[in-house]
């Protein structure tokens, strides 16, 4: 046995119970080093991320207040500005997934005692309910089956039950049923009542239309993990000077610290004489993971980001639809990014997904809370985007539900899906325009992706000259 040290024993953890020593045995050659499968990530997150946010994240950690640490989180905060369309100087990425992002978001605004207008029509925008009551948010919620959006008639009948709303909660893609909530008309109504707007866009960010200025947006916050494509850890966020204001005029302190946006905003928003202020120490390994994938997303082209998501969408859904597999969400309201669809009578949802995992690494989402069981979610977000995770999809999909005994017809799926990337292919060939309108230079010679004036942002930052 090993002689002790200090009490302690080698390879050993020293305990103690009624005054009798005990030492628990330890190998630590029992402890395998991880061995990562690979997987095809295909369902409702997190979405592959790109090898140049990993190769980032690998360098060596720089410190929170680092000179070159200040101007990569400078350049974080630019680039979310022009991905979440917004001029908001209060924009960047705090510790932890979506979920932080929206407790960031919600107790920064509720008060105890504010009137709260929560809309809950699936898992995501029902935990924005429970958050904001444990705020102490007098919450009204109205409700809606999931795979259905509200209208502005429903939304406004609300508000004016209502003495004095002063935060409005909406989910912009429920992640949970494939549903894109239409949000502009709802901001405009919430603001005639006085109230603010939090939007849950962690899975719409980069993904599909979001235009936080024009919309008049409160505060947004999203997640790094799906559309973006970089590993989870980091909420981007963006709070409006509208939002900004009702924080620093709080009556009572924001309960949470840590997401104090009024003490976060020093640090973020550099806007003292004296550069930025501590306030926790950043993750910064993240931040460079996330530094690339927002670079790699501004090269691309945002609006380009949009288009190649809905023609993969229009692609895996065509291929879906060819194998019995009704779409879940209301027509008109479809997610590019979440393809939602039933899970066929007779099939056992588990034994499907199992499959996909085990003989073709694919992951693809299940139903969540009343839909579990019923529905699948299958993601096509980000860096998982492309024509090869689509066929191997359809593909895998046809061999499993063949060999359950479904009625498939063998190589339809991969056809169909084919047709969807054909017609695309040659709607560009044929058009003697961009299929979506490219940045124009001072020469007027159209640029790959977006371009970022190299005086406004420090060195790093994506851009063409």
């Amino acid at each position: 046995m090993s002689q002790p040290t200090n009490g302690h024993y080698a390879n050993g953890q020293n305990s103690s119970v009624n005054g009798v020593s005990h030492v628990e045995k330890f190998n630590i050659e029992s402890i395998p080093e991880i061995k990562i499968p690979p997987r095809v990530l295909m369902g409702a997150g997190p979405s592959a991320s790109y090898p140049e946010a990993l190769r980032a994240m690998s360098a060596n950690t720089l410190g929170h207040l680092d000179p070159e640490f200040l101007s990569i989180m400078g350049n974080v905060g630019t680039m979310l500005r022009r991905v979440f369309k917004t001029q908001n100087p209060i924009t960047g990425a705090i510790p932890g997934t979506g979920t932080a992002g929206m407790e960031a978001a919600l107790c920064n605004l509720i008060e105890p005692g504010d009137e709260v207008l929560s809309l809950v029509f699936g898992y995501f925008s029902n935990r924005m309910k429970q958050m904001s009551e444990r705020m102490g948010g007098v919450v009204t919620a109205i409700e809606r089956e999931w795979g259905t959006a509200f209208t502005i008639e429903e939304v406004k009948a609300a508000l004016d039950k209502m003495k004095n709303p002063k935060v409005v909660t909406v989910v912009h893609a429920e992640t949970s049923t494939g549903i894109l909530q239409p949000i502009d008309e709802i901001i405009k109504l919430a603001h005639e009542r006085g109230a603010l707007v939090v939007i849950d866009a962690v899975t719409s960010l980069a993904g599909c239309p979001l235009l936080v200025d024009e919309w008049e947006c409160d505060v947004v916050f999203s997640g790094t993990q799906k559309c973006v494509g970089a590993p989870p850890g980091l909420s981007p966020i963006t709070f409006s000077a509208r939002a900004m204001e009702r924080i620093r005029n709080r009556k009572v302190p924001v309960q949470s610290w840590y997401f104090d946006m009024s003490l976060v905003e020093t640090y973020w928003g550099d806007s003292s004489a004296g550069g930025r202020a501590y306030h926790y120490t950043a993750p910064s390994n993240a931040l460079f993971g996330l530094h690339e994938a927002l670079r790699m997303t501004l090269l691309e082209g945002v609006e380009n980001r949009w288009a190649r998501h809905e023609m993969h969408s229009q692609a895996v859904m065509a291929g879906l639809l060819t194998l019995g597999l009704e779409p879940f969400a209301q027509e008109g309201y479809r997610l590019w990014q979440i393809n939602a669809v039933k899970v066929p009578k007779g099939l056992d949802d588990l034994a499907v997904r199992t499959r996909l995992l085990r003989d073709y690494n694919i992951e693809i989402g299940a139903g969540l809370g009343p839909v579990k069981g019923q529905i699948w979610r299958v993601g096509v977000m980000g860096y998982s985007a492309n024509r090869a995770n689509i066929f191997l999809l359809l593909g895998a999909l046809e061999n499993i539900l063949s060999d359950m005994g479904q009625k498939v017809e063998k190589g339809a799926a991969g056809e169909a899906a084919s047709n969807v990337y054909l017609d695309y292919d040659r709607k560009k060939n044929a058009s003697t325009e961009a299929p979506i309108a490219l940045e124009v230079s001072e020469d007027n010679a159209p640029v790959i992706g977006e371009a970022i004036p190299a005086e406004s942002v420090a060195q790093g930052v994506a851009h063409q000259e």
